[in-house]
């Protein structure tokens, strides 16, 4: 896994990110959010290595379940650009699509068992 500095932003660009991360080997995740939202993300990484540089306050959080996990969007125009992850929450993932010059489709991915971490059915 090589990290490199990425820039991201959410589609309408009010949030905007940078991250040091690897983006191999890159994964899904097959729980009821991820399975409805079909994002690409990013391997696990430390929180110190994403800062918003702009739009922290169109930033809105979003969680289920266990409420562990805490899914990032953008209040405007909705898109997930980065979440912290619930089998550890000192780490994050970001969505690869979400990344300045990353053909998310480019790259192969492995699919995570997030369902069997659910407490509700079907979650």
């Amino acid at each position: 896994m090589n990290e490199s500095l990425y820039k991201g932003a959410c589609h309408c660009g009010a949030v905007k990110f940078e991250v040091r991360a690897a983006i191999t080997p890159a994964m899904r995740c097959n729980c009821s959010l991820c399975r409805r939202r079909g994002a690409l993300m990013s391997p696990a990484f430390d929180a110190d290595l994403l800062t918003i540089v702009q739009g922290e306050d169109a930033v809105t959080r979003y969680e289920f379940n266990t409420h562990i996990a805490k899914h990032y969007f953008c209040r405007h125009c909705g898109i997930y650009p980065f979440h912290q992850t619930r089998l550890d929450p000192l780490r994050w993932r970001v969505n690869i699509g979400c990344l300045e010059g990353v053909d998310p489709y480019a790259l192969e991915c492995s699919v995570s068992n997030g369902a069997s971490l659910s407490v509700v059915e079907d979650a």
